[in-house]
């Protein structure tokens, strides 16, 4: 038996890496995973055991235990999951401002995802070389709100190579993924890094201000510095998965450092009397923004509510 790391998936067919050498793979058989329903049984980053056959390509037979994963709701099928990647030590969540446009929405829903399951994230702002004196006053507000929640946030171009060097420092010898939007230049970035690579790029869509995918599957990259980035597909939304309401404020960090003293312990912020999360949005404390995102996150089909949540408890 050898063990080895998934370093890209194409549904049927998974390369994994065992002692500098890469295996074609495949699955025999059903592989049954604990605690979760996903659409894809193996993810890149995964930790497997696997045979050679005698025409050199592997057998998978099991998955070692996972330190983390990040997933989003299948795109097709609302009530499956699908997992990004696994074993992931940093998360890089690349925003712009435009061309194409990340929403607060969009980033608030990243964080809580990775939040949950204890994924350290970096949001790296690119193509700061473009931005208008507008877009740059945007800019510093949005830095101002997320590092004010303990986030850290890199200015960057990938294109002309700016804040490169500080963001490599930060993830030498480290699994990272690499997260955004398509067209907001996770490639570009990569190639920054790693010139060796030639990742594929293209220009934003002018017509529809929507990057061109040119990522198709998801794919682990061995970089210079001991980096391994896992590259992913553009993704246009997040589902969030298993969370219940009750749950859900807890991986806003403001919110539950404010939560300790709500009047209900189980309070979720809505309605309830002496609410200090509220209170604190409404002193300026906690930003409406992420108020209002955590409420459009409420309204989501995969938020469900448990049958004994039907009372509140005071602390």
């Amino acid at each position: 038996m050898i063990q080895g790391t998934v370093y890209k998936s194409t549904g049927s067919w998974y390369l994994v890496k065992s002692q500098d050498k890469f295996f074609e793979c495949r699955i025999k058989g059903k592989i049954r995973l604990k605690d979760i329903s996903t659409t894809n049984p193996i993810a890149v980053g995964d930790l497997v055991l696997f045979d050679l056959e005698n025409d050199g390509k592997g057998i998978i037979s099991d998955i070692l235990p996972r330190t983390n994963y990040i997933i989003r709701k299948s795109v097709n099928l609302s009530k499956q999951r699908h997992i990004i990647a696994s074993n992931i030590d940093i998360s890089v969540l690349v925003v712009t401002l435009n061309n194409p446009n990340t929403s607060s929405n969009f980033i608030d829903r990243f964080l809580v995802s990775c939040q949950a399951y204890d994924i350290p994230v970096i949001i790296a702002f690119n193509k700061i070389d473009s931005y208008s004196e507008v877009d740059r006053f945007k800019l510093e507000k949005m830095i101002k709100t997320y590092k004010k929640i303990g986030y850290h946030c890199e200015l960057i171009s990938a294109k002309y190579g700016n804040g490169i060097d500080e963001l490599i420092e930060l993830m030498k010898s480290k699994t990272c993924i690499i997260s955004g939007h398509s067209g907001v230049g996770k490639s570009t970035l990569i190639n920054s890094i790693s010139p060796k690579l030639r990742l594929k790029t293209k220009e934003i869509s002018s017509s529809h201000n929507q990057g061109k995918h040119t990522t198709t599957y998801a794919e682990m990259f061995d970089l210079d510095a001991n980096i391994r980035v896992i590259d992913t597909p553009g993704i246009r939304g997040f589902g969030l998965v298993d969370i219940s309401k009750y749950e859900l404020g807890d991986f806003f960090p403001e919110f539950l450092l404010a939560k300790q003293k709500c009047k209900f312990n189980n309070c979720v912020h809505l309605d309830e009397p002496d609410c200090n999360v509220k209170k604190k949005i409404e002193d300026g404390d906690i930003f409406e923004s992420r108020y209002l995102t955590y409420l459009d996150m409420l309204k989501d089909q995969n938020i469900y509510r448990k049958p004994d949540e039907s009372s509140s408890t005071e602390s």
